[in-house]
């Protein structure tokens, strides 16, 4: 075997690469972090801004100088992460509402007869949105553990109903001085925000504001909202 020639030696080839430097690779993830947020909140700005346009259409732009019924619920309190009970016995958690107008009302299973006029006025006044009916759901939120009337069953068909424990619901929504929960009617936003609180015990005249506030309410959010989750 031929030994290598001591004189055919030759320097070795060596390539020196840069070392990265630190401060450029923090300002490169620090840019990379930005961007991302940046794009997680424009993401969140298109989501939330079609209920955002109802609420300016609403509240904003008010032809005529109207003045609004309800009372805009401010700051926003958004549906509790609880989990009540509906009336078959399966567990419902409240934040499984999203994504659809609801149209609340809270009371005891009991249901005296001034909470049977409420629910029937609710259910009225959804009815009266004709075709934009089917946008906003009927919730009835229950606040004990007595059990509902079989006799109620039959006008509750249309409803959701849920029973939840009262002080959560105390936690959650609240009634103007001087009124307690049950003699409000509540309307919550898409987004699960609480958002409009009609005043106590409806009269007929009441009644009839009511329904100008959420014919209102339906046509400001038309362009985007549709039926159903």
């Amino acid at each position: 075997m031929s030994r290598a020639n001591p004189n055919d030696d030759h320097p070795l080839g060596l390539t020196v690469h840069s070392m990265p430097v630190p401060d450029q690779g923090l300002a490169s993830a620090g840019a990379r972090t930005r961007l991302g947020r940046w794009k997680m909140l424009m993401v969140m700005l298109v989501c939330a801004a079609p209920v955002i346009a109802s609420y300016f259409t609403y509240y904003v732009v008010r032809p005529e100088g109207r003045r609004n019924f309800g009372t805009l619920i401010d700051p926003q309190r958004p549906l509790p992460d609880v989990v009540g009970t509906a009336l078959d016995g399966k567990p419902v958690n409240l934040r499984s509402l999203k994504g659809q107008w609801l149209f609340v009302s809270v009371a005891g299973a009991d249901c005296d007869a001034e909470c049977g006029q409420r629910l029937y006025l609710q259910r009225q006044l959804r009815e009266s949105l004709g075709k934009e009916k089917d946008r906003l759901d009927w919730v009835w939120l229950i606040n004990d553990t007595q059990p509902v009337a079989e006799a109620l069953l039959p006008a509750l068909k249309d409803a959701t109903v849920i029973r939840v424990p009262s002080a959560d619901l105390s936690a959650w929504l609240v009634a103007q001085e001087g009124a307690a929960l049950p003699d409000h009617l509540y309307v919550v936003d898409p987004i699960g925000n609480l958002m409009l609180r009609f005043p106590p015990k409806l009269d007929p005249e009441g009644a009839l504001k009511a329904k100008r506030d959420l014919d209102r309410l339906m046509r400001a959010a038309a362009f985007w909202d549709k039926a159903g989750r």
